[in-house]
């Protein structure tokens, strides 16, 4: 049986060249992504080139911060090339995402870390979760994975404790979620023997201990899920789950879920924000890097909003002091950047905001 994390790789891997039911075609896309509006986050963080899966979130200080993958390819294991396997480094703005800090790195283990997701709790504490590959003992496989880890910092990322495992056999693509009450969930995903599903994990305790997993029933689609959540004005949770995307809802902060159900589009690597306006946004992958956003608690969507014709997306949003929302997402391929656009929601929907990157200095700078 594939491991749910090679089933995933693949499944990213293989948009670049299969088809998509529904999905406009490249040159379709292209002419309807606004002009060139983005700024790098970062180019090369001194693994290998390759950076992706990006997650962004505000500092208490008023900077933000963005964590992300640093390695040569989409899967980096141990080698010569880098003997300690991909890492999670991060990058930080201090004029609300116009220019970056030179990357440092976060966090690397022996294996394979990926997928770092940042957020910072109420109490000033930052987690950054993650799961890792292990090299694989077994022939024809070419690793293992490791489960879902986090890391803290109380010293706004000066320093970082030793990792944690939260879930040994689920995996996390979204960040952690801190609720009106103080509980913490985590969206997940496992694959089982004939399918895969969603999942959830909570935390009462501030991220010490955490409960078992807890499956989304798929309603018989197959998802590789990449699950994230959002909390509702009544108290709802509510997730959103890849491919097909299907969503889900607890009403008993996440203890038990509804039925998976179509949304009516589909995408990968699903991502929440809910702006100053109270307006929900999702953004998320195929066709390329794209979002829908919601009026009405996600009653209903729009329709899609291209973003950039670059397919790595895997996004994250912040709101900015300005009202408006900076989306950070990733290219995919060789040298594979960090980019990062800023838009508002208005009445008759997205704003693109060109940035002046006159000054933009550094490694950042194309």
């Amino acid at each position: 049986m594939l491991s749910i994390t090679l089933a995933v790789v693949i499944a990213a891997t293989a948009i670049q060249t299969t088809a998509v039911p529904g999905a406009v075609s490249s040159a379709a896309l292209a002419a309807q992504t606004p002009p060139r509006s983005f700024v790098y986050v970062c180019q090369d963080a001194g693994a290998g080139g390759y950076e992706a899966f990006p997650d962004v979130c505000r500092l208490q200080d008023g900077r933000l911060m963005a964590v992300f993958y640093a390695g040569y390819d989409h899967v980096s294991m141990p080698s010569e090339r880098l003997p300690r396997g991909g890492q999670i480094a991060c990058c930080t703005s201090d004029d609300e995402g116009l220019t970056w800090s030179p990357p440092s790195m976060l966090y690397d283990s022996p294996h394979d870390d990926r997928d770092p997701s940042i957020c910072q709790l109420k109490n000033g504490r930052l987690i950054c979760n993650f799961f890792s590959l292990a090299k694989s003992q077994t022939p024809g496989r070419h690793w293992d994975g490791q489960g879902t880890w986090m890391v803290t910092s109380d010293d706004l990322g000066r320093t970082w404790s030793p990792a944690r495992q939260i879930a040994a056999d689920a995996y996390c693509s979204s960040p952690i979620r801190e609720l009106s009450d103080g509980r913490l969930i985590l969206g997940l995903y496992r694959e089982k023997s004939d399918t895969a599903v969603g999942a959830v994990t909570y935390s009462d305790d501030g991220g010490e201990t955490w409960s078992d997993v807890i499956e989304i029933d798929n309603g018989g689609h197959r998802l590789d899920a990449e699950t994230d959540i959002i909390e509702l004005k009544d108290g709802t949770l509510y997730a959103a789950q890849r491919p097909a995307m299907c969503s889900s809802v607890s009403t008993d902060r996440g203890r038990t879920w509804s039925v998976s159900k179509l949304m009516g589009f589909e995408g990968h690597c699903p991502y929440f924000l809910r702006t100053v306006d109270d307006v929900i946004l999702l953004a998320h992958r195929v066709p390329a890097t794209s979002l829908h956003y919601s009026r009405d608690e996600c009653q209903t969507w729009s329709e899609n909003v291209p973003v950039d014709d670059v397919i790595g997306a895997y996004p994250s949003m912040v709101n900015l002091q300005d009202g408006s929302v900076l989306i950070v997402y990733y290219e995919e391929g060789a040298g594979s950047s960090i980019r990062a656009k800023r838009f508002r929601i208005t009445e008759d929907g997205v704003q693109w905001i060109v940035p002046d990157t006159s000054e933009q200095t550094g490694g950042d700078q194309p």
